[in-house]
């Protein structure tokens, strides 16, 4: 077997984790990479080795048996002895969520040797894994010259259908460079039908594990035992070849006196393998031993310090060593950690609940303050849980700065379902903080308030201390005042935190970066609100500057923020670049829908609604508005408002459009943009109803204070017959303020219009080529059209430049009829040329998607980005403009 040093999952990979750590940010667990070693009586059987060698054939092979049929020590024996590389992973209880799950196994692989996969990334958030990475993964596995021998032991503790999809994947499209050994208790949800038919599937089940009697025979020699063959097959027919049964009758046998009759009485008399193991195995050990025992049965793991807690004593150390050396169900774990083995386990747990009806409880909280100072936060949390002391689990949870987990995506749902079960009697300012802190992740902000509340309360009496709670109502006092458009409440709470991170050690905030993050969104999200766009910048872009998976939701959702500040200041392009940044950052990570995804969408519609694309802004306004995992913001929720009336007013529905605009946003304090874009979107419905004056009225008291709202002031008193008024508005915008394309070309065609008006065409038709010019780069269509006839008039002419081109005309136009094509605006990356030229090819998107070895949602992307670069909306108007443009 190829072994060679572990490499960390962080090393520069793209999408990986922090170095050394799983998705869920704890350390890698070596030990679940370790091949276990046989003990010094195992038995090598020599028919199944030569079924395992020939299992090599085939692509898949299952070893599928009950708990003890010897399936792993079979499969660990068979690995030992291959010359060739093996990544072995033992199954663990994280594992139902993939992204863990993938973490692992590629760092097993990575473990044996498989060098060629250290760029293939490694997964960012525990519950989602991105389709492009198992590609990359499949596509390095197929290019091996040998084989790697994947085993996954235990696999019976992955049930997530996902996950069994992906490995099925993996394995097809890595061909002949993956051998998988499935090591399972149960059936995989692999179809498993598909591969018995074009024979890639070697099956050894537990009729071929069981033990014959001869096998049996010869392992009772390997204890020194010695049986005649009626008894061995005798004993073989009672265990029905159960190799741990046996394993367990020969344990017990050598303890006694006269070994041989002991085996034809367990033959005769034992009705359970539990009898055998409390009656024989257990009480053989000394009394204190037994005690040991007992009590480390509430554990998953356990090391000797552990051990000595549960058992009030100081010498769990050489026991455990000699209960292992001894084999007596005690697996070393590597690095002083043990376990008990699974049935073991669950027997002696079942026999301490009859014995000691009340203890099993003290004994979780007892290994729940061992652990809170020196193990897992997971650990902690879980035994607090089980002791039902819901106080001591709030207060490790506050204390350990976790709270901002509740909202970051990692360990939010598993959080949220253990403390689903905290008693209402349990009290407390963490316990609030918990409480409200699961509300608000659940976005019920009403029934998170009293909890708040609660706890503002229960810390004004505690005094200066309990700093880490503090801040934890901190964070979540900024996320309320935030939902309810509350900027200086946020302020306030946000300066506390500030102050508040100055007592606490350096090493515990480390540990928690999405605390900052979190607090800066929200605090960015509130000056936005506000109006204090500058401000907003900078809260926001501190958020979005983090790098790991922990900040991925936080920044995705600044970056969101960030696109809808260009968008309202009248720079689109720059917005739909920070939008699609936040969704591919997002799907880098393999982020289920954030929470920014919503608003993301909802400045994509708007961008596209300015380029007078109204079927995509409607496609995007409906993925906007789909279910959002938590309510939006009033930012988000004045966002919606702007979209929906602009795209209702560009196409025809003034109406619609006035009552989308009247559409209240619940907030304690109003938004200066809010109001103002209400306003613009009201002053154009009148305009386009013939109402100039009422339009006039209604931006009377944003004039002066919002370029954009200046220059529809201007328009609208132009449209009343007022050029003269419409241009010294225009005059006084103020010259320092930087407004973005999106204003200045309709700024350029109002003031064209009005220079038109007063008799000076020459001015007006260089205003009008200005105006066109700056909306080519942005691809601005819709200013025109608001414009008017005038506009056509005055381009109907050859000296002047077109406006940014529609969609190409439709297939069989002859290059050089009709409209002229318009220009590619951003030059094609070369990722997107790859895409257009299996576009020309008739591939499909799944067919692109696994020829680059990207994911579907990837090539969705580049197909989008190239549509609007060529200025089209079909695949083969994309193709036909392409090679137009001599692109193909």
């Amino acid at each position: 077997m190829v072994v060679s040093a572990v490499s960390e999952c962080g090393d520069n990979s793209p999408g990986s984790t922090a170095a050394g750590l799983d998705p869920l940010g704890d350390p890698f667990l070596r030990t679940r990479f370790a091949v276990p070693v046989p003990p010094a009586t195992f038995l090598r059987r020599q028919r199944l080795l030569d079924h395992l060698d020939q299992a090599l054939a085939t692509s898949l092979t299952m070893v599928n048996g009950g708990a003890g049929a010897g399936k792993t020590l079979l499969v660990a024996d068979w690995a030992a002895h291959l010359e060739r590389p093996v990544a072995w992973l033992t199954a663990g209880t994280t594992d139902q969520a993939p992204g863990v799950f993938w973490a692992y196994l590629l760092e097993a692989l990575r473990a044996c040797g498989a060098h060629e996969i250290r760029d293939v990334g490694c997964p960012a958030e525990a519950g989602v894994v991105d389709h492009g990475l198992l590609a990359r993964l499949a596509a390095r596995l197929n290019g091996r010259d040998r084989p790697v021998v994947v085993v996954l032991d235990e696999y019976d503790r992955v049930t997530a259908p996902e996950i069994a999809d992906q490995l099925g994947f993996v394995l097809h499209h890595a061909g002949q460079g993956m051998h998988l050994v499935l090591v399972t208790r149960t059936e995989p949800t692999l179809p498993l039908h598909r591969y018995r038919a074009d024979g890639t599937l070697t099956e050894i089940r537990d009729a071929e594990l069981a033990f014959t009697p001869e096998e049996a025979g010869t392992l009772l020699e390997l204890h020194g035992l010695r049986l005649g063959r009626d008894a061995a097959r005798a004993l073989v027919e009672r265990t029905r070849g159960w190799a741990a049964g046996l394993r367990l009758c020969a344990l017990a046998a050598q303890q006694s006196s006269d070994p041989e009759t002991y085996l034809k009485e367990f033959e005769a008399g034992q009705s359970t393998i539990a009898d055998f193991l409390l009656a024989e195995v257990l009480k053989r050990q000394p009394a204190p031993t037994q005690d040991l025992l007992l009590r480390v049965s509430v554990l998953d793991r356990f090391c000797p310090d552990l051990a000595n807690a549960l058992a009030g004593r100081r010498d769990a150390e050489p026991i455990l060593a000699e209960l292992h050396r001894a084999n007596a169900f005690v697996e070393h774990l590597g690095h002083s950690w043990y376990r008990l083995h699974p049935l073991f386990a669950e027997i002696l747990a079942a026999h301490l609940r009859v014995r000691f009806p009340h203890l099993e409880t003290e004994l979780h909280r007892r290994a729940a303050e061992w652990l809170r100072h020196t193990g897992p936060l997971p650990e902690t949390l879980a035994h607090g849980a089980a002791a039902g002391d819901w106080r001591f689990t709030a207060r490790a949870l506050v204390d350990d700065l976790a709270i901002g987990e509740f909202f970051t995506g990692l360990r939010s749902g598993d959080l949220g379902e253990l403390f689903s079960r905290m008693t209402p009697e349990t009290t407390g300012p963490e316990a609030d903080l918990v409480r409200a802190a699961r509300e608000l992740s659940d976005g019920d902000l009403g029934h998170a308030r009293p909890h708040l509340e609660h706890a503002r309360r229960e810390l004004a009496r505690a005094g200066a201390d309990m700093a880490a709670a503090r801040l934890s109502f901190a964070l979540l006092d900024t996320l309320a005042a935030r939902l309810t458009g509350a900027p200086g409440r946020a302020e306030h709470a946000a300066r506390t935190a500030r102050e508040l991170r100055q007592d606490l050690p350096a090493e515990l905030l480390d540990k928690h970066p999405e605390l900052a993050a979190l607090l800066q969104t929200h605090l960015g999200a509130a000056r936005l609100w506000a109006g204090r766009f500058e401000d907003a910048r900078a809260a926001l872009s501190a958020a979005a500057a983090g790098s790991d998976g922990a900040t991925a939701l936080p920044r995705e959702e600044s970056l969101s923020q960030l696109a809808l500040i260009d968008y309202l200041t009248g720079w689109p392009t720059r917005a739909e670049r920070k939008v699609l940044a936040a969704l591919a950052d997002a799907e880098r990570f393999s982020l289920t829908e954030p929470t920014g995804s919503g608003l993301g969408h909802l400045v994509l519609a708007a961008v596209a609604v300015d380029r007078d694309e109204l079927g995509e802004a409607q496609s995007l306004l409906d993925r906007a508005t789909d279910p959002q995992p938590v309510p939006w913001d009033p930012v988000a929720a004045a966002g919606l408002v702007i979209a929906r009336a602009r795209l209702q007013l560009a196409r025809g529905e003034t109406g619609a459009a006035l009552e989308t605009a009247e559409s209240a946003v619940p907030a304690a304090v109003a938004s200066p943009w809010a109001e103002a874009h209400t306003a613009l979107v009201v002053s154009a419905a009148h305009l386009a109803e013939g109402r100039p004056e009422l339009a006039v009225k209604v931006l009377e008291d944003t004039v002066g204070h919002d370029a954009a709202c200046t220059v529809a002031a201007a328009r609208a008193h132009l449209a009343a017959g007022d050029p003269g008024t419409a241009l010294d508005l225009l005059d006084a915008l103020p010259a320092g303020q930087r407004s973005g394309p999106a204003v200045t070309v309709r700024a350029l065609l109002v003031r064209a219009e009005a220079t038109g008006r007063q008799g000076d065409h020459a001015t007006a038709r260089r205003l009008a080529t200005r105006a066109l010019l700056e909306a080519r780069n942005e691809r601005l269509r819709r200013p025109f059209h608001e414009a008017g006839p005038w506009l056509r008039r005055l381009l109907d002419t050859d000296a002047f430049p077109r406006p940014p081109a529609r969609p190409a005309p439709p297939s069989g136009t002859e290059p050089g009829t009709g409209n002229p094509p318009a220009l590619v605006v951003d030059r094609l990356s070369g990722r997107e040329r790859d895409v257009l030229q299996r576009l020309a090819l008739m591939m499909t998107t799944e067919e692109i998607a696994a020829d680059l070895f990207v994911s579907v949602n990837t090539v969705k992307t580049h197909l989008k980005s190239v549509y609007r670069k060529l200025g089209v909306n079909r695949r083969n108007e994309a193709v036909h403009r392409a090679r137009d443009l001599r692109l193909l």
